[in-house]
């Protein structure tokens, strides 16, 4: 029997997706699912609705198990053959809200800070001893297990992982799936029979082609299009406003899209979140403390959600997410291609080969192969390496616990290096680590 371990399994709808996915599959149906959390409510929310979806729509046939607390977490990863990550450490509070409170304090301003910037910093550094420990009891109790990591700030916590452990490890996420789809949707064109190559680093993975049925480039049409687009204001399904502005300037300015959010993308670089420019921020539509917001929003919604996902009418349909399909993939020997993570050795050659990039990977019972991608245009990997930089800092204070790297990683940072003086963040950084407190290692 395969078994599936899901590590913060409390983060119900996203093991949801995942295990939901299993269920459907006429592979993986009758798994045994072992579910671990720390926390006992969020857990048994888990079980009792995914119980629900197995009970309705699986006939019973999985076997879901739930293990609270680290003294039982090796026991929830014994024998199991494909690990999911999802934890969150530190959670909305106090660790996410102390992320956003102390950088704004010094004037700093975020939308997402879960990937770049001193948000995504601080979330490695509390996040990378964790899995770590996770690596230690997979060695011991299941070593032949995958890993699919879903976690942020992806870039450094799967490239920690790959680099520093022997866990067989690659790192999901789900802006590849949807980039090239929702692209043509905003620019109004056809999206039968695209075909795409998409190529760079986690959230900021380039659209390098995409061609239709016939082989024609679709670029030069998405370019122009997209500098009719400039300004444009678009109202999503929840009526609120929103934009794409961000990456419709990547493309007049570059010439190429990318995979992640306008609302992410606009703290990746130097340009948008200006305090100094609040009409900037304005006229690009860029949601300051966005993330904030989506917690708070979502911890309102979640009981109302919870009781219609545990009633007789709620059921789940197969998701976008990659999960179930590599495990699907690997169970059965069928080939199948996925945006992956993995640690760059040359896959693209203008980037850092230390560097954890994404790339078309093929997946099959032997594991998963990377594409050799070669150089991609220049300025795009000047872009990459942007982010890299930090990437590989944080993981440096990861690993050595210096204080030192990580003023490094905030200091090389493009937006907070854009906004406060080299004083102020160090003063920030000192800040952040005892705010933290022991969700950190202790820095020399």
């Amino acid at each position: 029997m395969t078994k599936v371990t899901f590590m913060g399994a409390g983060s119900t709808v996203f093991a949801v997706n995942i295990l939901g996915d299993c269920m459907l599959s006429e592979i993986l149906y009758d798994a045994e699912f072992a579910l671990y959390d720390i926390d006992a409510k969020r857990l048994e929310d888990s079980y009792m609705v995914l119980q629900g979806i197995n009970e309705r729509q699986n006939a019973g046939r999985a076997v879901l198990k739930k293990y609270l607390g680290v003294e039982n977490r090796k026991e929830a990863l014994h024998g199991a053959n494909y690990i999911v990550n999802a934890i969150q450490v530190g959670g909305y509070k106090p660790s996410t809200v102390i992320d956003f409170e102390i950088p704004a304090k010094y004037g700093l301003k975020q939308t997402i800070a879960d990937t770049l910037g001193i948000g995504g910093i601080m979330r490695a550094l509390r996040t990378i001893p964790v899995v770590k420990a996770f690596a230690d009891d997979v060695e011991e109790v299941c070593p032949d297990a995958w890993f699919l990591n879903y976690v942020n700030p992806m870039g450094m916590i799967t490239g920690y992982l790959q680099r520093y452990t022997g866990m067989k490890t690659i790192g999901l996420c789900h802006s590849v799936q949807v980039c090239t789809k929702s692209l043509l949707e905003r620019m109004g064109m056809e999206q039968e029979g695209v075909f795409d190559k998409i190529a760079g680093i986690n959230h900021m993975a380039w659209l390098l082609e995409v061609r239709d049925k016939d082989g024609n480039d679709l670029y030069p049409e998405i370019r122009r299009r997209a500098a009719k687009h400039e300004g444009d204001r678009i109202i999503g399904s929840n009526g609120k406003q929103h934009s794409d502005i961000v990456r419709l300037e990547y493309v007049r300015r570059l010439g190429y899209y990318c995979t992640e959010s306008s609302e992410h993308n606009a703290e990746y670089n130097p340009w948008f979140i200006k305090p100094n420019y609040p009409e900037l921020i304005e006229s690009v539509g860029i949601p300051i403390n966005e993330y904030m917001r989506r917690c708070e929003e979502a911890e309102k919604r979640w009981q109302d959600r919870k009781n219609q996902m545990i009633e007789n009418s709620f059921t789940h349909e197969r998701s976008r997410e990659y999960g179930a399909r590599i495990m699907e993939s690997m169970e059965s020997n069928t080939p199948y291609k996925i945006g992956g993570n993995v640690i760059n050795h040359g896959l693209i050659t203008n980037l850092d080969a230390k560097a954890c990039v994404e790339v078309p990977c093929l997946v099959d019972a032997s594991g998963i192969h990377p594409t050799y991608i070669g150089e991609l245009p220049l300025q795009l990997a000047a872009m990459n390496m942007t982010n890299i930089n930090v990437q590989l800092l944080t993981i440096e204070a990861a690993v050595t616990k210096k204080r030192e790297a990580v003023y490094h990683a905030a200091m090389l940072d493009p937006h907070t290096a854009a906004v406060l003086s080299l004083d102020d963040i160090v003063k920030m950084c000192d800040e952040l680590i005892e705010a933290h407190g022991d969700y950190l290692p202790k820095f020399q």
